[in-house]
Formats: C-alpha cells, sequence, structure tokens
C-alpha cells in the first residue's frame, strides 16, 4: 500500500537489487534462530550481571569469527537494580503484585538502599483510575491507577509514507488499536504524584494480559523515589474491592538495592576505502528470556556481521567505499548510559577515526499477539506490524520501499523520522544518533508481551528473521554507494 504519494512510484519498479557482497548462509533463519536460543540461555541478560558480561562476551567472540576488527568493549558505569522482602497487603488480603522496576530509588538516582523497613508503609489509597493526579490530594497517600499504553499503531500513521502489507491485515482493526507497551502513562503519573506528596503507588496493568511481570525500563529523566507495585487487571479488581472493606488502606513492603555495575557495549569494524562509516545497531542485554528483545536483533546485527565479514575474506572480494561498525549496546533497561556515552564519544567529541554517516538499528523480530476476553496472552502466527524510521534523501526512500517489497519484509510501514525528531526523537535505540545529525534506518516493533517473562522463543517470528536481514543488507550496499554528504533527506552540510 502507497501513501501519501511520497514513494508513488516504488511499485511500479520491483525487482532485485544489487548486493555488494555474494551470497553466505549467515543470513539463513536456522543461524539466527541458534543464536537467539544461545542468548536466551545466558538470560536474564541485564546490565552488570553475570548473563549481562557472558552475552557482551559471546557476541565480541562472533564478531572476531566474522573477521571484524577493533573489536572492543565501551565500558560505562550503570545501576543495577534489586527488589527483595515485596509484598502488597490490604488487610488480611495478600495481593498477588510485583515490584515496579527502579523505582524506590534515592532522589540522585545514585546506589544505595531504599526500604520499607519490618513494618512496611501503611498509608491511605487514593484511586484515580485512568485519570490524572492533577487536582487530587495525594498527599501522604498510595496512589492507585491504571497503567495506560498510549501509543497505537494507528498513531504512526501521520508519519507512514509507504506501507508493505501484502496480505491486507496491517489495518485490522485490532492491530490497528494494539498499543506499544514502551509509551505509557507510566513516567507522567508517579512524577505528578511524587510532586505532589504521594508516598507510593500501585499500577494495574489494566492493559495488559494477565501477567504481573511487566518489566518497564528505567525512565532516565525520572527517579521514581518512592516504592510501587504491578498488579494483574483481574488483581486491581480485588484490589479495589479489598480497600471498600479496609478504609482505603493499603500496606507496601519493599527494599531495593541500587548499586553501580559496569555496562559493556560491543563495538566491531570492517574498514572500508574510507572512514566514513555506516553503524549497524542493536541491544544484547535482557531482563527477562528477551527472545525477541533483543535477542532478534543481535541476531540480526550478528548475522550481518558474519555476511560482510566473511565475505570480505574471500580471494578478490570488493573492498567497500565506506566502513561498516557493528555494535550491541547495553543499559536499555537502566538508563541508556551506554548509548549516551557512545554518542558523546562517537558523534560529539568525534573522539575515534570513525565518520558515522548513517545507521542501521535493527529490535525486535516477533510474532504479533494479543490479549484475549479472558485476559490471557494469546500469539499468532503472524508478524507484529513493524515500522522504520527513515530521513533518507527522496531517490533512497523510494529504493528503500522497493527492497521492502522485494524481500517480503511483512506488515511494515516506512515512517518519516523528519518531523519526530523536532519533537524530540522517536521510540527506538536509535533516537540518540538521530538527535546527533545522523540519517537513520531504524526498525521497531512493539509486540505486547516484549517487557514480560513470556518474551520466549516460541515468540520470535522466524518466517521474518531472513526478510529482515536481506533487507538490511541491500539498504547497507547502497548505502554505501550514496555520497556520504547525501545520505539524509536534508544534506550534510545543511544538517
Amino acid at each position: 500500500m502507497l501513501v501519501a504519494g511520497v514513494v508513488a512510484v516504488a511499485a511500479a519498479t520491483v525487482g532485485p537489487v544489487q548486493a555488494g557482497a555474494e551470497e553466505t548462509t549467515s543470513l539463513s533463519r536456522d543461524d539466527m534462530m541458534r543464536t537467539i536460543r544461545t542468548l536466551t540461555e545466558m538470560a536474564p541478560r541485564a546490565t552488570g550481571s553475570p548473563g549481562g558480561l557472558a552475552a557482551a562476551e559471546y557476541v565480541a567472540d562472533r564478531y572476531r569469527g566474522a573477521g571484524l576488527t577493533d573489536v572492543h568493549f565501551e565500558e560505562v558505569t550503570s545501576y543495577d537494580w534489586t527488589p527483595s522482602n515485596d509484598g502488597l497487603t490490604i488487610g488480611n488480603d495478600d495481593i498477588a503484585a510485583s515490584p515496579v522496576n527502579h523505582s524506590f530509588i534515592p532522589a540522585d538516582a545514585g546506589p544505595g538502599r531504599q526500604t520499607t523497613g519490618p513494618d512496611g508503609l501503611t498509608a491511605p489509597v487514593v484511586d484515580i483510575g485512568r485519570g490524572k493526579v492533577d487536582g487530587v490530594d495525594v498527599r501522604g497517600r498510595i496512589v492507585l491507577f491504571d497503567l495506560t499504553f498510549v501509543l497505537p499503531t494507528a498513531g504512526l500513521l501521520p508519519f507512514a509514507e509507504f506501507i508493505h502489507d501484502p496480505d491486507n491485515a496491517r489495518f485490522e482493526p485490532e492491530k490497528m488499536l494494539s498499543s506499544n507497551p514502551f509509551v505509557t502513562t507510566l513516567e507522567a503519573t508517579v512524577r505528578a504524584a511524587q510532586e505532589g506528596g504521594a508516598v507510593g503507588f500501585v499500577g494495574v496493568l489494566a492493559d495488559y494480559f494477565d501477567s504481573n511481570r511487566y518489566h518497564n525500563e528505567y525512565y532516565r529523566r525520572l527517579a521514581m523515589t518512592i516504592p510501587g507495585m504491578w498488579v494483574t487487571r483481574d488483581e486491581g479488581a480485588r484490589v479495589r474491592d479489598a480497600l471498600t472493606r479496609n478504609d482505603y488502606r493499603a500496606r507496601i513492603d519493599l527494599t531495593v538495592d541500587r548499586e553501580a555495575v559496569t555496562a559493556r557495549t560491543v563495538v566491531g569494524m570492517l574498514p572500508g576505502r574510507t572512514d566514513d562509516t555506516i553503524m549497524v545497531q542493536s541491544h544484547h542485554d535482557s531482563i527477562g528470556p528477551g527472545a525477541v528483545e533483543d535477542a532478534s536483533g543481535t541476531a540480526e546485527v550478528i548475522a550481518l556481521a558474519e555476511h560482510y565479514g566473511l565475505s570480505a575474506q574471500r580471494p578478490g572480494a570488493r573492498l567497500r567505499e565506506k566502513s561498516l561498525m557493528f555494535v550491541t549496546f547495553d543499559t536499555h533497561f537502566t538508563g541508556y548510559q551506554s548509548h549516551l556515552a557512545f554518542m558523546k564519544k562517537y558523534l560529539i567529541d568525534r573522539e575515534t577515526r570513525w565518520n558515522i554517516v548513517a545507521n542501521a538499528t535493527i529490535e525486535h523480530v516477533g510474532k504479533f499477539a494479543r490479549r484475549t476476553d479472558g485476559g490471557q496472552l494469546q500469539t499468532l502466527d503472524e508478524p507484529e506490524p513493524k515500522g522504520i524510521f527513515e530521513n533518507l534523501n527522496l531517490n533512497l526512500k523510494f529504493e528503500m520501499a522497493n527492497m521492502l517489497q522485494y524481500n517480503d519484509v511483512r506488515s511494515t510501514s516506512m515512517l518519516n523520522a523528519v518531523i519526530p525528531k523536532q519533537l524530540g526523537g522517536i521510540p527506538t535505540d536509535a533516537s540518540f544518533v538521530l538527535l546527533a545529525g545522523v540519517p537513520i534506518v531504524s526498525m521497531i516493533a512493539g509486540p505486547l508481551y516484549m517487557y514480560d517473562d513470556a518474551d520466549t522463543l516460541d515468540k520470535v517470528d522466524q518466517t521474518q528473521l531472513e526478510p529482515v536481514a536481506r533487507f538490511y543488507r541491500d539498504i547497507l550496499d547502497r548505502l554505501d554507494r550514496e555520497p556520504s554528504h547525501a545520505i539524509g533527506l536534508i544534506p550534510a552540510p545543511i544538517r
């Protein structure tokens, strides 16, 4: 489907695209699934944990095996968050609950221990439902609210330039209204609650399936200094019923240890004829199994590294014009310290020889899942709708649309990243490089389970692993032939 006419000529010219390297088996589905399986066996791959460090070592070993050079770790300090002695009680009712990740931390967001102590925190509860804290007296109270996922798939349509949807499934109401669990009301609600003097909060996962294992990220613009607990939608109804019988009072028990840890971002290079560099990235860390988020993205990056690295070692192989940099980041869930440090070193201070002229980011090759009427998670054998944020020049947009069709990257929209950049960024890991002025091709999907322990191997959309890899192979080869200053929609001298 063509949208807004900006790439309307694309459909007329669908066909094979030139590849700069001979085909290799490294782009095969089976190879990528073996990588994903290995990474999930290391889980949880939390920043600073044994699994996180093992994942970084594993990626580095795969880079070296692919023949990349200058394989190294970019290390930075981040923070581990470990809860214990947690519970939610209303009267004599013990409520099934899970601590809100990164809640109850010091105001300076540094290391430290916070605890409600042996007697817990007992306080009156104010229930705002799906409303806002504004205008509600929350001082000295626990705030009960329904967490809302606020960015449905339909919310991205204003930025759509082209949609490849041969199954005619992209515009099904269920998919259009499904919301990604990254953009939520958590940050705004807790910020207002803290400013109003609240002493704790309970979030009802009203838009979620029957799980309280929602591992939210650390919202780096907000230190959640008060304790928080997650409950399921059904358990939320039980909470509200119990409150009416117990004078609207509840008890939260929680101890949190926040410790400084070392995060490792893995970098490997395939030098070309020039130091102009195309960066290929994902992230290897996870809280739960992390099969889709983001073992799938890491497997894609490793597959591309092997494709190009091994091809470069063949007799008579052509030296690429631009260098390739392969990166898997850490700290996705703990504050993006790795991303910020990388941006400062490579893009702002320019402390290395590598001049990054474009970025290709791959995140979440997963199946579509929905919440059933009974509250269960149901995974379908259909691709989760994918979006590719990009700000390439018009000719590259046309060719990119061809590549999506030719490689059959299904249920995928090309999304204009220029306007979101002006609004403060995009909901992908490429946001930092976009804000630094680098042209991007950033694929993202937001399956309902991506922050949950339910993100297991069966959620990976194996049918799309090869199409996504081949699409990125083709776009990387095309970017290699484009003059560096002209890759972006806005030419480099003007940017």
